[in-house]
């Protein structure tokens, strides 16, 4: 009786195997193509989001409608310093100055600010990237006086946009 068992088992084993690799068989065949079957298909892989090398703080700033030169969209790298923001040095230092831990360097103002109806002109700013390891994602105007203030603070990663004889 023990020799019938173990004849059954093995018969249900060779089956189980067959089985199996039968399905091998089929799953490999379905995938296997020519290379230039998948040229078209599979996207090419994306460029890394920072030079190579760089493992510091980097912003796209993205200005509009300031005049003077000013528009357009640079990238600014601090830690080490490089882009090709018209003034790198000068504005990684003010970003290093203006940062405090606890505090969002590019916060919005708050809601309920009492701000000054003044206008300081049509232009707008968008920063964004990674400052200080958190992501950025700010919109900038200068449409009263405490979003012209909070421009202010931002030069001279944002370009200073104050009339001439007025700090």
């Amino acid at each position: 009786m023990l020799q019938v068992n173990r004849s059954a088992a093995a018969g249900r084993l060779r089956r189980l195997l067959v089985v199996a690799a039968g399905s091998l068989v089929a799953v490999g065949s379905a995938t296997v193509a020519p290379a230039s079957a998948y040229a078209q298909a599979v996207p090419l892989p994306l460029p890394p989001l920072h030079e190579p090398g760089r493992s510091g703080d980097h912003l796209t700033v993205t200005v509009r409608d300031a005049g003077g030169g000013h528009d357009g969209t640079y990238e600014l790298y601090c830690h080490p310093d490089g882009g090709d923001h018209p003034d790198v040095a000068d504005a990684c230092a003010a970003l290093d100055r203006g940062t405090r831990w606890g505090k969002d360097t590019f916060a919005p103002v708050p809601k309920d600010t009492l701000c000054t109806m003044q206008y300081g002109g049509p232009a707008t700013a968008h920063v964004t990237g990674t400052w200080a390891g958190r992501p950025v994602d700010a919109r900038y105007d200068r449409g009263d006086g405490c979003q012209i203030g909070r421009w202010d603070r931002l030069v001279p990663v944002l370009p200073d946009l104050r009339q001439e004889g007025r700090a």
